[in-house]
């Protein structure tokens, strides 16, 4: 389970180029693009042995000091409900400023880590005597930082990674499989967690979740224990849209990052919104197990084709998932929940799937020769033997004459050949591509 690490700060003290730095993404949009599928505000962060969710709040537009101050205590508040660690980032060239100190009250109150970090500092010599400045946060000591050339960025990212929790000798809890349930707002997500807890009557504990409106609730079904992780209470007032959906996926990042398996909702009927395929997509590139669990399908008028044609529809918009599975319930009466669990355990034995080496290799040699790999300029592509690394998500490695001629479809050829032979229903498959020289396979 990756740590979630947001970072907050007023306009233009430079989150989205820090955020850039951390995760070396440069994909990531710096220019106030307003928009969240056009910006990146989720990335992945590496510092020595930890990997990290790292998360940009932005989106602050800056109209007067007064709109500035709240958006960024609604900044503030929702890297304190889903965050384990909060960057607060200044501006040592502004100096500090009221906003500063009351989003620092804010944070100081929630009782999350939060590391304090002074950006474009560019000459340590001349511009010390500012940082200390920051000590009237009272939030820790200021980390002088330039997020433009990347210096002071070790010792930022050593305060950070010292707030992960450390790894427990006891593992029991982590063995209970944490199911997330997103979705769009009213579309029945806490119907459902209530259905399933009220239905078996054995809520073993509630565990005060990353998101202040959600708790996370322990049920047991059928003789196993299940965490359902529910990111409910997605809408607030007063809220514009684009804040809402940026939020909400904030919170799905956080939830989807601590499951094992994603129940992505879908109201029967408004079909697969654009929303939807955004937070299905974030479930998808973290490599998790997922279910689309298509709501309210009592409520729809049927033929004997309707759930073809709405099938036929969720493969079309999310293209991307063809190996997820879909099942069609009714939260309000409980229609199909034992189904949607049949599935949960298929999905979660296909996550920890291992295929062995020579097994897996007869299914490839025979791939290839019912359809050769591809060639360029007369060299064709080799594949000298693939091996299965790791599992959740069962991840291969392919090793090949060279890399070039692996084109993308010849990948998902295999992929289908491989899931033809061995299943793997419901999990996303990841293939890493190696070169080997072709004197080294004597």
């Amino acid at each position: 389970m990756k740590p979630v690490v947001a970072i907050v700060g007023r306009p233009n003290v430079g989150k989205s180029t820090l955020f850039n730095a951390i995760s070396g993404e440069t994909k990531a949009i710096v220019e106030n693009t307003p928009g969240v599928t056009r910006d990146r505000i989720y990335a992945t962060g590496t510092w020595l042995n930890y990997t990290f969710t790292l998360v940009d709040t932005g989106g602050i537009e800056p109209d007067s000091k007064d709109v500035i101050l709240s958006q960024m205590r609604d900044q503030a508040e929702i890297a304190i409900e889903t965050a384990d660690v909060i960057v607060f980032l200044v501006d040592v060239r502004q100096g500090l400023q009221d906003a500063d100190t009351q989003v620092a009250d804010m944070l100081r109150k929630s009782q999350k880590p939060v590391v304090l970090v002074v950006n474009k500092v560019d000459s340590l010599k001349n511009q010390m005597p500012d940082v200390y400045e920051f000590y009237n946060l009272g939030i820790g000591d200021p980390i002088p930082v330039s997020a433009v050339s990347k210096t002071g960025f070790g010792d930022m990212l050593d305060k950070i990674v010292s707030f992960f929790p450390k790894e427990s000798p006891e593992n029991e809890e982590d063995e209970t499989p944490k199911i997330a349930i997103i979705g769009k707002p009213n579309v029945g997500k806490s119907s459902l967690v209530n259905k399933i807890a009220g239905e078996n009557r054995v809520i073993v504990s509630e565990i005060a979740g990353t998101t202040r409106d959600a708790v996370d609730t322990m049920v047991r079904y059928d003789g196993r224990d299940y965490m359902l992780i529910d990111t409910a209470g997605l809408r607030r007032k007063n809220k514009i849209k684009e804040e809402i959906e940026r939020f909400s996926i904030i919170r799905a990042v956080a939830a989807v990052e601590r499951a094992d398996i994603v129940l992505m909702m879908i109201d029967a009927a408004e079909g697969v919104t654009e929303q939807d395929a955004h937070v299905a997509g974030i479930a998808h590139e973290r490599g998790k197990g997922v279910i689309i669990v298509v709501n309210k399908w009592d409520a729809v008028e049927k033929d004997d084709k309707t759930i073809y044609r709405f099938t036929e529809t969720v493969r079309e918009k999310l293209s991307y998932m063809s190996y997820a599975e879909i099942v069609f319930i009714s939260a309000l009466t409980g229609q199909r929940i034992p189904r949607l669990f049949e599935l949960i355990d298929m999905v979660l034995a296909n996550q920890s799937q291992r295929v062995s080496t020579g097994v897996l290799n007869e299914i490839i040699t025979e791939a290839v020769v019912m359809q050769q790999p591809p060639s360029d300029k007369g060299r064709r592509l080799k594949i000298f033997y693939v091996t299965q690394v790791s599992v959740k998500p069962p991840t291969f490695v392919v090793f090949v004459n060279d890399r070039e001629l692996m084109h993308f479809s010849y990948t998902r050829y295999l992929e289908n050949k491989i899931r033809e032979a061995f299943g793997f229903r419901g999990t996303p498959l990841r293939f890493l591509i190696r070169e080997r020289k072709e004197k080294d396979q004597a």
